[in-house]
């Protein structure tokens, strides 16, 4: 049986918290460009239970594309999350909790467009930038 844990975490100054619902809560890495270019590295995630985030504070969103927009403080710009416009969903960011939520790493997206000096350890599941853009087409059927 799964068990739904609340987490609760920060950004850097303190200034925005972050409250959520996970099940089973797993770590993924994004190497895609406008990851990189947002947090100078990866974006590391947290996948929660749908409607269970509740962020208080300076929080700001910028539109990143036309299906995405990205959430910082506003006050000492820690990366909060990336949230998809057209449903709602926001991945937040593992930095926000203490030891990434105690969450394994287990997917790396766009890991063909990683620098090379970029090598994650461990065993997980690790998607090319066509894996992980036929997994988010609208008839994608991959679990993740």
């Amino acid at each position: 049986m799964t068990q739904q844990r609340k987490i609760e975490g920060q950004c850097l100054c303190g200034a925005v918290t972050v409250t959520a619902t996970v099940t089973n809560p797993i770590v993924r890495a994004c190497h895609c460009e406008m990851c990189r270019r947002h947090t100078s590295s990866m974006f590391m995630s947290l996948p929660t239970v749908a409607g269970s985030i509740t962020v208080s504070g300076p929080a700001k969103t910028y539109r990143s594309s036309e299906w995405a927009e990205r959430g910082f403080c506003e006050t000492c710009g820690s990366t909060l999350w990336y949230g998809t416009i057209g449903d709602g969903v926001r991945n937040l960011s593992a930095g926000l909790f203490k030891d990434a939520a105690n969450a394994p790493l287990k997917l790396e997206f766009f890991t063909d467009t990683a620098p090379k000096g970029y090598a994650l350890a461990g065993e997980h599941r690790k998607m090319t930038t066509a894996e992980t853009l036929a997994l988010f087409e609208p008839e994608g059927d991959v679990d993740v």
